[in-house]
Parts: structure tokens; sequence; C-alpha cells
């Protein structure tokens, strides 16, 4: 009987570490933002930054969830760039979002890195919430001490993180709203039940 009570609480045990691992590894599997992540306790400089960037993050994983082929391929016409390479572009300014939180150069030519689009819609919504994570953690004055920083051979130069918000962070936003327009032109519209304002899908 003791040895019967030994073994089935060693199954118990074995059972609930694999759960345990496997709900890690889904977590890990699983790109940040979809719903919006807690608000900051205190108003500061660093805190309403990063949740401009939650919002963009959140935004941007309902605006590109699901998307299928022929969306990533959709134009407008008017020689105006499809889906494809403005989310191309959008990784990208997610890149220059992250560095400008660690005063970290953005090298030019930017290194290709080939990619699945799901690896690369991925590591867009790693950036994002790496970037809020960083601006959290930073005191709520350092915003002064940070730079976006662009390097190209041995000239560089610097801008204020003034140029963040209304550049790369705005720019961004601006994009993701023609993601959300050109994936319902071609017939694959947002999930309706996405609600912006409060950060959460309704189910």
């Amino acid at each position: 009987m003791r040895q019967y009570l030994r073994c089935f609480i060693l199954v118990l045990l074995t059972t609930s570490c694999l759960q345990s691992q496997t709900d890690s590894l889904i977590m890990e599997e699983t790109p940040p933002y979809y719903q919006i992540p807690e608000a900051p306790e205190s108003y500061n400089g660093t805190n309403v930054v990063a949740r401009m960037i939650d919002g963009l993050g959140f935004r941007y994983y309902w605006a590109t969830k699901d998307l299928r082929d022929g969306d990533l391929e959709f134009t407008p016409g008017n020689n105006g760039r499809k889906a494809s390479i403005v989310l191309d572009h959008l990784h990208g300014l997610s890149t220059t979002i992250l560095n400008g939180t660690l005063n970290k150069p953005n090298v030019r030519p930017a290194e290709k890195v080939e990619r699945t689009w799901e690896e690369l819609r991925k590591a867009t919504l790693e950036n994002f919430m790496a970037a809020s994570k960083n601006l959290r953690l930073a005191d709520g004055e350092d915003l002064q001490h940070l730079n976006i920083i662009f390097q190209r051979g041995e000239n560089s130069s610097e801008f204020p993180f003034w140029n963040m918000i209304n550049g790369p962070i705005a720019d961004a936003i601006y994009h993701v709203g023609q993601i959300v327009s050109f994936r319902r032109s071609s017939g694959n519209p947002m999930d309706p039940n996405v609600n912006v304002f409060m950060g959460v899908r309704k189910d």
C-alpha cells in the first residue's frame, strides 16, 4: 500500500512538473500584448512613454493577428507599399524604439535577418515590450539622458528623446492604422471584439 502511494505521488509530481514546463513553454512562445499590461502606479515621464508603447503594442498585436498571405501581399494601388513592406518597416521602428531606451546606436544600413512572418511579428512585439519594461524600470527623469543614436560607418548623429515621441513612436502608430485599413480592404478585418480604449478583447 505504501509503495502504491509513493508511486501515485510520484506520478502526480511528474505530471505537475511536466504541465508547469509546458505552460512555461507556451508563455515563452506566445507573443506579448494579447491585452494591455497593468498601468504604472504613478505618472512620470518614463511611465507615460512606456504606456504609449504599451498602447502601440496592443494595437499592433490585434492589427496583425491572423493575417493571411493575401493580406501580407495587399497593396492599396497607386504605387503604394504592400502590407509586408509596411510590417518590415514597423519592425525597424520597434528596434529603434528599443535601442532608444538603451542609448544603443542604430547601425545603418541595418543587418538583414531572414524571418518568417510569424517570427517577425513576435520579434516586433517583444521589442515593444522590452522598451516599455526598460522605461518602467528607469527613473522618471531619465528621459533627458536618453537619445536616438544613428551610426553609419564612423559617422554618428544623436537626437533627444523628444524626437522618439513625434518620430518612431508616432510613426509606428500611424503604420499600424495602415495595416488595419489594408486588412479590411483585403477582406480580413480586425477582430471587432477588441476594445483599444480599455486594452482588452471582449469575449
